[in-house]
């Protein structure tokens, strides 16, 4: 459905290029950049200028940062330019494995240089998935309750939105979790929300999937209370899916007046195109002739609309079909297409 796709081989990310600096210092745009200098140079235009309109940290060693050097030197200058409108933009860190701390500490670490706020992603809820492509999660609640809190003390004081556990509520309200499991997930989240906030510089946003999924939103309302809304910051939708910024929005309202008019986020990754047509039930995995969305930013326009973020990291496979590897692998021959399609 949505978020199925992150798995245990993230590698957290992205390479600040000056042309993204400029384009919001300067108003410059990539394509007018002849000869962008290199992410040294980038780091030092950021530094004179200021903090550019997006306030979200951006990561120097992500795949797509790695892919630019790489087809640099094999000469495919042309490709590697156009990667750089992935590498260049915030992505969220989906901590893997065991010890999220590591992952949270270079992304805290990295934010904290230049005043940013760290997008994070909490992915591990027991029977995630439902067993389907990001199969997993944590084996108990108290190896969940000790994997959340090692996630929350690695933030310490920096600031951070957290998107909590992608599918979780949705995977409720359609049936794919098993009645048995409800109150384990809404108990284990509320927990993870409580936690969470205790951390100063955090806010919060539980995930509740798309327009495309849960048609009605009221099915979400009482799942999202039960998993403690009420102390979080709001909610997030299209997480790893393609649904157009207006339709997202359109949803989002509705959901917020049966929710106490909470705030939300938006996942704006690959929906530049919208979502794929004729294909309803393999549109959500990696689907040809997408595109990059709008860029993360906290100018949204909306007053409900606490961001766009790209929650769903562009050009990581959503798994094992249509040709792509694993999920949560990248899989440099669909970040082109979304880089060369993306109108942004």
């Amino acid at each position: 459905m949505t978020a199925r796709f992150f798995r245990s081989h993230r590698r957290q990310a992205v390479v600040v290029s000056a042309c993204a600096l400029l384009t919001l210092a300067l108003g410059c745009s990539a394509e007018e950049q002849t000869n962008p200098p290199d992410a040294e140079q980038a780091a030092a235009v950021g530094e004179a200028s200021g903090p550019p309109q997006s306030p979200f940290w951006v990561d120097p060693d992500s795949p797509a940062a790695q892919q630019v050097k790489q087809w640099k030197a094999d000469g495919r200058t042309e490709d590697a330019e156009l990667i750089r409108r992935i590498a260049d933009q915030p992505t969220a860190v989906w901590p893997a494995g065991d010890d999220p701390g590591p992952a949270i500490k270079a992304a805290r670490e990295g934010a904290a240089k230049n005043g940013r706020t760290a997008v994070l992603v909490a992915y591990n809820i027991p029977h995630r998935d439902c067993g389907q492509h990001s199969a997993g999660g944590a084996t108990s609640e108290e190896f969940y309750r000790q994997w959340i809190g090692a996630f929350a003390d690695n933030i310490e004081d920096a600031k951070a939105m957290v998107i909590l556990e992608p599918d979780a509520l949705p995977h409720v309200a359609d049936g794919c979790t098993p009645a048995e499991d409800h109150d384990q997930r809404f108990r284990l989240m509320a927990e993870a929300v409580e936690r969470l906030k205790k951390q100063p510089g955090v806010k919060v946003y539980l995930d509740a999937g798309n327009p495309a999924w849960i048609n009605d939103p009221g099915k979400l309302a009482q799942p999202l209370w039960q998993s403690g809304l009420a102390k979080a910051d709001g909610f997030a939708l299209n997480v790893s899916n393609f649904q157009q910024d207006e339709a997202n929005k359109e949803y989002g309202r509705r959901l917020s007046k049966l929710v106490g008019d909470k705030h939300f986020v938006i996942d704006t990754s690959r929906n530049g195109n919208g979502p794929l047509s004729g294909a309803p039930g393999e549109a959500w995995c990696n689907p040809p002739g997408r595109a990059l969305g709008t860029r993360p930013t906290t100018d949204t326009g909306d007053p409900l609309v606490d961001a766009y973020l790209w929650i769903k990291r562009p050009g990581e496979s959503d798994g094992a079909c249509r040709g792509g590897p694993q999920a949560g692998r990248w899989w440099p021959e669909y970040a082109l297409d979304l880089a060369r399609n993306s109108k942004t």
